[in-house]
């Protein structure tokens, strides 16, 4: 499974590598700009990501917005759709109907639980 971490703080990337990199090969983005560019050119070079865990509050450019650019992409070159998990401490509705509308797979409230993260990637068979 290859990995994508959007996540702009600095301890939040580190826990989620931590509960990630024993099951996946993980790259790390630290906004919506580098989330974008650390997808193509991962497309660019045929090595899909699998799973993108993906912060709304983030900088440059948000993670409603950064869902959205990655679907298009994938539409547009006819790609496997990736499973995107939303992680974020906003917890009303609005963001959630959002996520979910601009299709994203899940959706977690931080701080992220190790075993609520592995029972959502079981869910999206991305772990047996």
């Amino acid at each position: 499974m290859r990995t994508l971490i959007v996540e702009d703080d600095f301890l939040s990337r580190k826990l989620m590598l931590a509960y990630l990199s024993p099951l996946s090969e993980c790259d790390i983005a630290a906004s919506g700009t580098e989330a974008i560019e650390a997808f193509m050119m991962a497309n660019d070079a045929g090595k899909y990501y699998d799973l993108i865990m993906l912060d709304i509050m983030m900088p440059e450019i948000s993670g409603q917005e950064v869902l959205k650019r990655i679907r298009r992409i994938e539409e547009e070159q006819g790609l496997t759709a990736a499973k995107i998990i939303m992680t974020t401490a906003l917890t009303d509705a609005d963001n959630i109907m959002t996520a979910f509308k601009n299709q994203c797979e899940g959706y977690l409230v931080k701080p992220i639980d190790s075993e609520k993260l592995r029972g959502l990637l079981r869910e999206l068979n991305l772990l047996v």
